[in-house]
């Protein structure tokens, strides 16, 4: 299986660099012209398209499927992190009101989370489960999976094997990256023990 990992276009809190997780915002016109300018640049040659349920994902799904006309497939696995009580905010609003916290590092820790958030381990627990399914229903197809940045970090690292550089790396509002043999995801064992450097 091919996969077009596809973040989705930017929102107002992308712009002013806020953390925004399971938070719900809609495209800002930026976004859509992001969208529409990747329309684009995929190929014609698209099977199956999955999306995460957060709006913005969806949003930009629909503008890359306006000539393709495919059911959206809407996968709960592929939403975006919830770093809790750091959502909405910007890093410097965050260190001055959880200064305990981002000391900690917490958001980067591989089985610690901000209250009310998720972990690295689980977004990655639920991430592997949801790629397993799409390999096993498309394992010979062209996937469109539309996302957001922790989650293409993800994607990336476990198609990949390798972690080593899940904070550096990181897709834009709007970008694609392209991966081959998803399918070999299937017989990925997850990590026991922190894989992060």
């Amino acid at each position: 299986m091919r996969l077009y990992m596809v973040r989705h276009g930017q929102t107002q809190a992308n712009a002013e660099h806020r953390y925004l997780g399971s938070l719900d915002p809609e495209l800002n016109a930026t976004g859509r012209e992001q969208a529409a300018a990747l329309s684009l640049e995929l190929p014609d040659s698209i099977d199956l398209i999955a999306v995460s349920p957060l709006r913005r994902a969806r949003q930009t799904a629909e503008i890359l499927n306006y000539r393709a006309h495919l059911p959206l497939q809407v996968v709960d696995a592929f939403r975006e992190r919830n770093v809790g009580v750091f959502e909405g905010l910007t890093p410097a609003e965050a260190q001055q009101l959880y200064p305990e916290l981002w000391r900690q590092n917490i958001t980067r820790q591989w089985d610690a989370s901000p209250p009310d958030g998720e972990s690295i381990s689980q977004v990655v627990a639920r991430v592997h489960q949801g790629l397993v399914t799409l390999a096993e229903e498309g394992a010979t197809q062209n996937v469109l999976l539309v996302g957001h940045g922790f989650v293409a970090k993800t994607v990336r690292a476990l198609v990949r094997q390798d972690f080593s550089d899940l904070f550096d790396w990181q897709l834009g509002n709007g970008h694609w990256l392209v991966l081959e043999r998803v399918e070999r995801i299937v017989d990925f064992d997850l990590p026991v023990q922190s894989p992060l450097p």
